[in-house]
């Protein structure tokens, strides 16, 4: 039997997880490093998974398949495709990052009690999330998929409650009220979707008689599989609602801000760059490749959301006056232009969907982890209560621009191309949502140069002139992320030459070509 990579990947994390939260009380400084070493660790791994997939292999590589619950036919199965490699290498990335930003974010809960470890639960939380999003990237089977879907809930509810954001305006009690009342939507919210989906995995598997995706594909190929259309539409609904929730679109969109909003700074990444692309990806690969006719039945609907997501999130990114919760309303506008490209049906949309997955994921981890650093030094959230950073702490208003710029898609940053790639391929098939869309690019630009000009301008504000510049752990957070969105930006081919293969199988699935330009014949 073959080397288990992808189940090794995934357990590293678990098993550091549980080595975290077993360090002594008075250890916290080790479980740190501990936590560190091992999403370390992780990376090098996910490294090893990427170079060894190849793009012109097979659709599935590195498999496994173990019998799991042999009476109801679940099986341990994983493979990953183009696209789950791009996302599984994006998370171990951040996870180090993450956990270096927050190195100091459970401090303030240490207490002379020898039972109460938040440092170490902290990061074995984090930990814990990161295996549980690996393994949904890599799991093949749909029942797999879904417990893994609704199990990353439970230490993301924690994260989000126990571990709020400190800078909060109002009293102590007020804050500890407005954590609970985040982490409570949040869970709530994704555990509607996730029982709307477990109806519809159940359903699938009695139309099917398999939870496999290898085996449901072999027999739509072969002609066996023949499900009804107003089965399969029904089915493609409870698949989609729990994705739309966790992506998350409009109108199920009012758990994120809150959030995000309440979480910790590397908490807020750790849920908009990591586990909400989940939502996205399991488009992809189980509402596109189960449901290929109800897919393109859904499209103009979903077309229509994702339009609205666009300019929404956008507009209220606009009028915000807190810093967090501004970069979790552009995260809204993102993932709409995300399901905008997955749902334009073309292989240019779908690939740029896939970059912009990537792509979100780091510019909106430099851009919120910078925040962080700022919000930290000043103790406050409100843009107003900042001005004139750039002249006492030049790197950090430095980096934080570079962020921000990647957010709005500046050509020559990573996500210009993914963004580009969107718009192509829905001009292509959809020129009127094309147009509507290039919408969310100018209200882009403007909330992010307006947040610039009110935080890192004009004259130093009562408070700002004793603040830091960025220290040595700081930089080493700010530095590669902003190094890989300026290289992914000029240089896409590593991820575009993996990515590419995966989208013409997912293409072949839904029986789709890409729009061919008409030219009229010279006279």
């Amino acid at each position: 039997m073959s080397f288990p990579l992808l189940t090794v990947t995934a357990a590293l994390p678990a098993i550091g997880a549980i080595a975290t939260a077993a360090v002594p009380a008075a250890r916290r400084t080790a479980a740190k490093w501990l936590a560190l070493a091992v999403s370390l660790a992780t990376l090098v791994l996910a490294g090893i998974v990427f170079a060894r997939f190849e793009p012109g292999g097979d659709r599935y590589q590195l498999t496994e398949s173990h019998a799991w619950i042999k009476d109801f036919g679940v099986r341990y199965e994983l493979g990953v495709d183009g696209i789950g490699v791009a996302l599984l290498a994006l998370t171990a990335l951040l996870i180090p990052f993450v956990i270096l930003a927050g190195w100091h974010d459970a401090d303030v809960l240490e207490t002379n009690s020898s039972r109460w470890r938040p440092t170490q639960g902290f990061f074995a939380l984090i930990l814990m999330v990161e295996a549980m999003v690996i393994l949904s990237f890599v799991a093949t089977d749909v029942f797999l998929f879904y417990i893994l879907f609704e199990a990353m809930l439970i230490p993301m509810y924690f994260l989000i409650g126990g571990f709020g954001d400190r800078a909060h305006s109002g009293s102590d009690e007020n804050a500890a009220a407005q954590r609970s009342y985040a982490a409570v939507k949040f869970l709530l919210y994704n555990l509607a979707g996730g029982l709307i989906m477990l109806a519809a995995v159940i359903g699938l598997y009695v139309v099917t008689g398999s939870f496999s995706l290898s085996e449901i594909a072999e027999a739509r190929a072969n002609g066996s599989l023949d499900m009804a259309t107003s089965t399969e539409r029904w089915l493609f609904l409870g698949f989609f609602f729990a994705f739309a929730v966790k992506a998350p679109l409009w109108p199920l969109h009012t758990w994120l801000p809150n959030a995000m909003g309440e979480a910790t700074t590397p908490v807020a990444v750790l849920i908009t760059a990591v586990v909400d692309k989940v939502g996205t990806f399991a488009m992809l690969r189980f509402c596109l490749q189960l449901f290929p006719e109800a897919s393109k039945w859904a499209t103009p609907v979903i077309l229509v959301l994702a339009l609205i997501s666009i300019v929404y999130g956008a507009l209220l990114a606009v009028g915000q006056r807190d810093i967090k919760r501004l970069i979790a309303y552009a995260s809204i506008s993102h993932f709409g232009f995300i399901v905008l490209g997955i749902f334009a049906m073309t292989s240019q949309g779908q690939s740029g969907a896939t970059l912009y997955m990537v792509n979100h994921g780091l510019s909106t981890a430099a851009l919120m982890l910078v925040a962080g650093f700022l919000i930290t030094r000043r103790g406050s959230r409100l843009i107003a209560d900042y001005g004139g950073v750039q002249k006492v702490a030049p790197v950090l208003a430095g980096t934080f621009l570079v962020g921000g710029l990647a957010t709005l898609s500046l050509p020559g940053l990573a996500p210009f191309v993914s963004e580009f790639l969107v718009l192509v391929g829905a001009f292509s098939a959809y020129p009127v949502v094309g147009i509507i869309a290039t919408v969310g690019i100018v209200l882009a630009a403007l909330y992010v140069l307006v947040l610039y000009q009110r935080t890192m301008t004009g004259p130093v504000r009562e408070g700002i002139g004793g603040m830091p510049d960025l220290k040595v752990r700081e930089l080493a957070v700010a530095l590669p992320l902003i190094a890989l969105l300026i290289f992914l930006g000029v240089f896409p081919q590593p991820l575009t030459e993996v990515v590419n293969p995966a989208v013409q199988h997912t293409m072949h699935d839904v029986q789709k070509k890409d729009p061919q330009p008409e030219v009229e014949a010279a006279k």
